[in-house]
């Protein structure tokens, strides 16, 4: 089965992906992954897009579309894929489905993870990191033991600038500009399928299992 997840920045989609893989025994992609292995691996294309990335620029669609084409034809993507942040425009979404379409393949679901802006802002800004050992907690859902100090190793917990509610808000008028067209184009697809994503993680990946199958 090969996957699309959908849904705004905050609304729990790559922790989502990431349980669909363990359960359907399938590689969970994100383009971030893609990037940081081909660049690892000194692959032309990884080159290429390290060199937009290094100037600050945004990676042409051709060169992300030709390295997850490249990842997908691997053999552990044989049953099929989660595909987790792209694509995020319709002319990604139009690339996707030619490239696939050569193969002969498509996207099976897209999983559009529905979550009201509101309950995302106030989900983003409860978020705390640990900019020392990398952990990541919330003040209502994930809680750490004294106030401010990562469980880990000890250290300042910082509410990331990512997170505050006037960053979130951008990237909400962004998500709804670029993305969120993606909806209508995967439906008129016949593949889109939405969950109620304001319930409790275990509810929305039961939603998500109900739709693909035990």
């Amino acid at each position: 089965m090969k996957i699309v997840m959908l849904g705004a920045p905050g609304a729990g989609k790559g922790t989502q992906a990431k349980k669909i893989a363990d359960k359907y025994g399938i590689p969970h992609i994100s383009t971030g992954d893609i990037f940081r292995a081909n660049i690892k691996a000194g692959t032309e294309l990884g080159m290429k897009a390290k060199a937009f990335m290094d100037q600050g620029q945004l990676v042409p669609d051709e060169i992300t579309i030709g390295m997850l084409m490249d990842r997908i034809g691997e053999p552990d993507c044989e049953k099929g894929y989660v595909l987790d942040g792209f694509p995020r425009t319709i002319p990604q979404a139009e690339s996707l489905t030619e490239a696939l379409g050569a193969r002969g393949e498509k996207i099976d679901y897209a999983i559009n993870v529905d979550v009201p802006d509101e309950n995302i802002i106030n989900r983003m800004s409860g978020r705390r990191a640990c900019l020392s050992c990398g952990s990541t907690y919330h003040i209502v859902y994930a809680p750490v033991r004294k106030e401010g100090i990562c469980d880990r190793c000890g250290a300042q917990l910082v509410l990331r600038d990512d997170d505050k509610p006037e960053t979130v808000k951008k990237r909400l008028e962004v998500y709804h500009d670029q993305t969120k067209p993606l909806i209508d184009y995967y439906g008129k697809a016949g593949a889109l399928c939405t969950v109620d994503g304001t319930q409790s993680m275990e509810d929305v990946f039961q939603s998500i299992v109900n739709i693909l199958g035990a």
